[in-house]
């Protein structure tokens, strides 16, 4: 049990050494930005304050709060320390919330605002910024979160149970674990914005409405509609979300606005479709899916079993 006690001490202090020595190297880092950015516009008055609000958001609270967290890491008070830190960690949430349209605003200003464009390019080739530019530091808190994590986690693994920190550490694994898992939800509904728009983008004219809160988006790909009556098979592009299934067809290479579009032939809603695998379950060449809807029955065929076996899954998963 010494030996133990001894073993988790001396991996817990090796940990706590490096947060500490990591958590100077990000103070320095976010330094330059408030520094040579927030402080000296909001003195010079370059960047209206909305816009440096939108392009910093709450960087310089984030600041604070990992300057009072590196003094208690100094102190060796880890529990009490974390235990603070962790009450200021929603700002890494909304920090996250409001990057993208940060980025947005800065690329926005770099390309209105000369006064604003000349002064970043001045501060950017000072000494201190080792060639890295303002786009590259934005991002450094949410790549910190993630470290956070890590470090915690292993602070609590080399912690014993009975000792005073104990608790005070769990809290604040949980704690930095929502806040991670805020900031993904944050990510993947950005890119799930995206991809609806790609496609809306995608599909000529409007009368096929994508956008719509609350879809996500699952999959796309060509697949070939075996028709009821004798006729050869139709290669169609098929888009699939989490409540409709689109079928599509592009549009004629030679259209003076579409050639590079597709249109809508149907969209199918999800909740009352059936999806069945026809064949494909062996070994064979492709595969043969049937959806049917209460009105009409599609069969799909791919030459790929690998493809038409992902599509079953996710036609499956979708409609459940």
């Amino acid at each position: 049990v010494e030996e133990q006690r001894a073993r988790w001490e001396r991996k817990r202090s090796r940990t706590a050494k490096e947060l500490l020595e990591t958590e100077h190297k990000y103070l320095r880092q976010l330094d330059l930005v408030v520094t040579f950015f927030v402080t000296i516009l909001k003195a010079k008055g370059t960047l209206k304050p909305a816009v440096l609000e939108t392009i910093f958001g709450p960087l310089e609270s984030i600041y604070s709060a990992s300057h009072v967290l590196s003094l208690h890491l100094e102190r060796g008070n880890l529990g009490p320390g974390l235990e603070n830190f962790c009450q200021n960690l929603e700002l890494y949430g909304h920090y996250a919330e409001n990057l993208e349209q940060a980025n947005k605003t800065l690329k926005e200003q770099l390309r209105k605002n000369k006064s604003f464009r000349r002064f970043k390019k001045l501060q950017e080739t000072r000494p201190q910024f080792q060639g890295r530019k303002l786009e590259d530091l934005l991002p450094l808190p949410l790549q910190r979160l993630h470290q956070y994590k890590h470090f915690l986690r292993d602070l609590l693994e080399n912690t014993s149970p009975d000792s005073a920190d104990y608790q005070k550490l769990a809290k604040a694994v949980k704690s930095i674990s929502e806040v991670s898992q805020w900031i993904q939800d944050t990510v993947h509904k950005r890119e799930n914005s995206l991809q609806l728009l790609r496609v809306q983008k995608l599909l000529k004219g409007q009368k096929t409405q994508v956008l719509t809160p609350g879809r996500w988006y699952i999959r796309e790909g060509w697949l070939l509609v075996v028709p009821s009556k004798g006729e050869e098979l139709k290669r169609r592009m098929f888009f699939l979300f989490s409540d409709i299934f689109i079928a599509t067809k592009p549009c004629h290479p030679l259209h003076p606005l579409n050639s590079n579009k597709l249109a809508c032939q149907a969209v199918y809603p999800l909740h009352q479709c059936v999806v069945d695998k026809v064949f494909g379950h062996t070994q064979s060449q492709g595969g043969l899916l049937s959806l049917s809807f209460p009105h009409k029955t599609l069969l799909l065929m791919s030459s790929d079993q690998q493809d038409i076996n992902d599509w079953y899954w996710s036609l499956t998963a979708a409609v459940r």
